[in-house]
């Protein structure tokens, strides 16, 4: 169904989750995965140029890890976007590679906590031209499998 399939990331484990699956999705179906980090820049000011997170190299090095244990096949690409903006540049860049799906993961935040927190995920579902896969965080109440096991180990 989906032969081109796109990841977002923030290298957290959420996010290592979704990568497990757009894998999981592009095996299937022998699709390719985009793995895609947007740095977030200050765009004016003093702090025009300098990222919104010092630790943008931790995450970056966090991603690497995260793509190398999932044992995906994958681009990675890695623009920029003023602050606020990372939802529309992966939409943008979904549209620009043709990409079928976004695979995404979330907090879990309730839907009123979501939209006050101005999460990438809820602003992807109204930015994006293509279907959004957001991918809920393991519950701690939820029954470990064999599956939430492998899932977990690559985020």
């Amino acid at each position: 169904m989906f032969k081109k399939i796109m990841c977002a990331t923030d290298g957290s484990p959420d996010a290592g989750r979704a990568l497990y699956l757009a894998g999981t999705l592009a095996a299937d179906a022998g699709a390719a995965v985009d793995v895609v980090h947007v740095t977030e820049y200050f765009p004016a000011g003093r702090a025009a140029g300098l990222t919104t997170r010092v630790d943008e190299a931790d995450i970056r090095s966090r991603i690497d890890e995260q793509v190398a244990a999932s044992g995906v096949k994958c681009v990675t690409h890695r623009p920029h976007a003023a602050a606020g903006k990372t939802a529309r540049r992966i939409a943008d860049l979904a549209a620009e590679l043709g990409s079928h799906v976004i695979v995404v993961g979330t907090r879990g935040h309730s839907a009123i906590a979501g939209a006050m927190l101005g999460s990438v995920t809820q602003r992807l579902l109204h930015e994006a031209s293509c279907p959004v896969l957001a991918v809920p965080p393991i519950r701690e109440t939820a029954p470990v499998t064999g599956e939430a096991q492998s899932i977990s180990v690559a985020g």
